[in-house]
């Protein structure tokens, strides 16, 4: 029987960050390359030499951020399909540009690409900002660390008796220090009357090490480059929120979950966009990343490590979730932990609890439902007064 929809002329591009090299390929043979700065001029340049050929649909690999500003320039007006690099692999030849082009058009022709998901501009949009903010928390933690670092080498072991000096009495403590101030005289001032009174022992014995005057002038740097970054963060929340709260059911949904805060729902969502692409909540749990890779070898299938395949922001903000949510007392999440915990250790257990709330927040999401500690009935058919989760198997954490 004859294909439906047959493409006739399709390109396949090779991106790099300076230029592309591209090729036309027809169902008769034909083919045309041709090479493309990646600046503006000559990504209409190419817009117009597929134009003028006819081209159906252009293959990219999804390889960085290269291939974004080839999508939007021939959004709109030619089909764009990217593709996961590592699904496309070609077999191990002489490796060249121009080859690579032919070998996505050639799969483009045959319909061979299975097509990555690409989010609308405003999801995309807001996917950027929230990674933005997850950058700017990274840079937030280093320069905190880099603060306990240069403290520990000058024998200040301020932060085994305060928990966060970076808190209010900790601030005190540490601006004290940097100013020359006397330790008898900061331990009075300190803001805190349980740490005041309770720890100035412990506090006097642990700042007893010496600041030299390039330790001072580095912590005070980390000082001024964190209050620059709360700054910048707290400008991201506000946009953020701003553009999240034309989905204010589904933000309310996931921060139904234990584990799961505002900032934590609205990455997550932001991450997942559509959750309406997914037809069961092992497919968007497969497309983030979080099921174990499979091998056949000898008729024996073996289970690896998870894919990790998809969006790493998406699976870090997940395992953040799974953490909490092991700790929140009486819950149902924290019992499935310790279960998974107590067979395969710690980090198996997280990554399966953030997999499980995953798939959770699926349901809900699509029945519109908030999150209830899972309620267990008797089932009509249990003998013996047996009791049986009412919940689909992917929500039942018994």
């Amino acid at each position: 029987m004859p294909m439906t929809n047959q493409l006739n002329i399709v390109c396949g591009a090779d991106i790099h960050q300076r230029f592309l090299v591209a090729t036309i390929l027809c169902r008769d043979g034909r083919t045309w390359s041709n090479r493309f700065l990646m600046n503006l001029n000559g990504l209409l340049d190419f817009k117009s030499w597929l134009i003028s050929h006819e081209c159906q649909k252009v293959a990219v690999e999804s390889t960085g951020r290269f291939w974004i500003p080839v999508h939007m320039i021939l959004e709109g007006s030619i089909d764009v399909i990217v593709a996961n690099a590592y699904k496309i692999k070609h077999i191990p030849k002489k490796k060249t540009d121009l080859k690579d082009s032919e070998w996505l058009a050639e799969l483009c022709l045959n319909d061979m690409i299975e097509p990555s998901r690409i989010f609308p501009k405003e999801d995309r949009e807001l996917r950027n900002l929230t990674r933005a903010r997850e950058a700017y928390v990274r840079d937030l933690s280093k320069e905190k660390n880099r603060i306990h670092n240069v403290l520990e080498s000058c024998s200040i072991k301020l932060a085994s008796v305060i928990s966060d000096i970076f808190g209010k009495s900790g601030m005190y403590i540490l601006n004290g220090l940097l100013s020359g101030t006397s330790i008898e005289v900061v331990l009075k001032g300190i803001p805190d009357k349980r740490v005041r009174d309770k720890k100035a022992e412990e506090l006097r014995e642990a700042l007893m090490g010496k600041l030299e005057v390039s330790d001072i002038f580095l912590i005070r740097q980390s000082l001024q480059i964190i209050t620059q970054l709360k700054i910048r963060i707290e400008e991201l929340d506000v946009e953020i929120r701003s553009r999240i709260a034309s989905r204010p059911m589904d933000l309310k949904i996931a921060m139904s979950i234990p584990g799961i805060g505002i900032v934590s729902a609205y990455t997550i969502l932001a991450e997942i966009g559509n959750y309406m692409d997914f037809k069961k909540p092992e497919q968007l749990a497969m497309w983030a990343g979080l099921v174990p890779s499979v091998y056949q070898s000898a008729d024996k299938l073996i289970t690896g490590g998870i894919t990790k395949q998809g969006s790493k922001h998406l699976r870090w903000i997940l395992v953040q979730v799974a953490r909490a949510a092991s700790k929140v007392k009486g819950s149902r999440l924290k019992r499935f932990f310790l279960r998974i915990k107590a067979r395969r250790g710690s980090n198996v257990a997280t990554i399966a609890l953030a997999r499980k709330i995953l798939c959770i927040l699926y349901h809900l999401l699509i029945n519109q439902e908030m999150y209830e500690e899972a309620t267990i009935k008797k089932s009509k058919s249990s003998k013996n007064g047996i009791m049986k989760s009412s919940l689909p198997r992917e929500m039942n954490l018994e």
